[in-house]
């Protein structure tokens, strides 16, 4: 008899880790891309990256669960790169122009693509996804923790 109880219990408690489990998996809504002036690293941060990468850059979002690979912590660039903030580097992967982790599902970065895509056929560059990029980029310079 309590070799019953205890597989039912168990069964149970089975039972009900499998839902809480299933309700807490995060999903991520596509929406329309919310137009911010180019000149404003911080709106567009705020807009675009701080869902996955936090307000603070650290990498916790609220989206962060919903992500194969966890989001790079930007406060921690110039530190990795032997003090020295990668410009360069940030401006190339807000491009869109590296090969990163699959954590966006395609090769976009950002998840928002198109907005900082510059068109490799544009002569001369497309001069507002250049200071959009260059603004962001600023922006997460001034993120930077010692």
């Amino acid at each position: 008899m309590n070799l019953h109880r205890f597989i039912c219990a168990a069964s149970i408690f089975l039972l009900a880790f499998t839902i809480v489990c299933a309700a807490q998996e995060a999903i991520i809504k596509k929406v329309p891309i919310k137009s911010v002036a180019a000149y404003s690293g911080k709106g567009m941060y705020n807009n675009y990256c701080a869902v996955c990468h936090g307000n603070n850059g650290m990498g916790n979002g609220p989206a962060v669960t919903a992500l194969k690979i966890r989001p790079a912590d930007l406060t921690r660039l110039t530190r990795q790169n032997h003090g020295k903030f990668p410009e360069s580097h940030v401006y190339t992967v807000i491009r869109g122009d590296t090969n990163l982790p699959t954590a966006h599902g395609a090769k976009d970065m950002p998840l928002w693509g198109a907005l900082f895509a510059e068109s490799s056929a544009a002569v001369p560059p497309d001069t507002e996804v250049h200071q959009r990029i260059s603004n962001l980029t600023k922006y997460v310079a001034s993120l930077q923790q010692n």
